[in-house]
């Protein structure tokens, strides 16, 4: 007789990932008919009434107009804005690593209203993908790669130009560019670059000015495919006596003591 693992482990071997999961969305809409939310990996009976209110669906909006997005994103944007919300009151500014297209971005700043206070809002990014280099072949392994992007750092001014007393884009790599943030207090910081390397430098870089009670959110914490960047991340915190909040939206939210 074979165990649970056993079986699990056979049917990994037999069937493809991509396989698996249709399987898998195919059983959660027979045995979760009367579900309130599904997108973005998430099949939910939960309350999810914030998609319909008035200042978020905005938010959403604006920052789905970018075209960040290849499907809906509401929970997790959600999130980012809440965590956002919370860091407007303490001192410091708002970063954002990992931008693309400026989507998740967008929904923050018109969400929070930023643009109505003095902080400064550092978009990083190389606005035309991943870094081949910062990949590792683990990562690669794990199906992270640099393709797929296209250059939009031309797009991403237009988007921004109407806030330009807030934001500030920054274009290169990371970690060259973090020096090119010139806060000495930071509240918020997103984090979305697909790999550990420069998220990892990110983190480090940014940490000693990362406010008390300011916030870390990692989008790709919880992922699949994504273990390099989260047992990076767990090793970061563990580092700093600290743990990173696993949410089910595949997002990791860390809280300076």
């Amino acid at each position: 007789m074979k165990t649970k693992k056993e079986k699990k482990s056979i049917l990994q071997t037999i069937l493809p990932a991509w396989l698996r999961d249709k399987i898998k969305k195919q059983l959660f809409k027979i045995l979760l008919t009367n579900y309130t939310y599904k997108q973005d990996g998430i099949i939910s009976e939960m309350n999810c009434e914030f998609i319909n209110y008035p200042k978020f669906k905005l938010a959403y909006s604006m920052g789905k107009k970018t075209g960040s997005w290849g499907g809906d994103i509401h929970w997790r944007a959600y999130v980012a804005c809440w965590a956002a919300q919370l860091c407007k009151f303490k001192s410091g500014d708002f970063v954002e690593c990992g931008v693309n297209r400026g989507g998740l971005a967008m929904t923050i700043l018109i969400y929070t209203n930023l643009f109505e206070t003095n902080k400064k809002f550092y978009l990083l990014d190389t606005f035309n993908g991943l870094i081949e280099s910062q990949i590792t072949e683990r990562e690669k392994k794990l199906g992270i790669h640099a393709k797929g992007y296209s250059d939009c750092w031309y797009d991403v001014c237009n988007t921004f130009n109407s806030f330009s007393k807030t934001v500030r884009l920054v274009r290169g790599g990371i970690p060259d560019t973090l020096r090119l943030v010139d806060s000495n207090q930071i509240a918020f910081i997103s984090i979305d670059m697909n790999c550990a390397a420069p998220e990892i430098a990110a983190a480090e870089y940014f940490w000693p000015r990362l406010v008390s009670g300011g916030i870390i959110l990692l989008d790709d914490y919880g992922w699949p495919g994504r273990l390099v960047q989260k047992n990076s991340f767990d090793k970061f915190a563990k580092e700093r006596n600290i743990e990173v909040l696993a949410l089910p939206t595949g997002q990791g939210l860390i809280i300076k003591p």
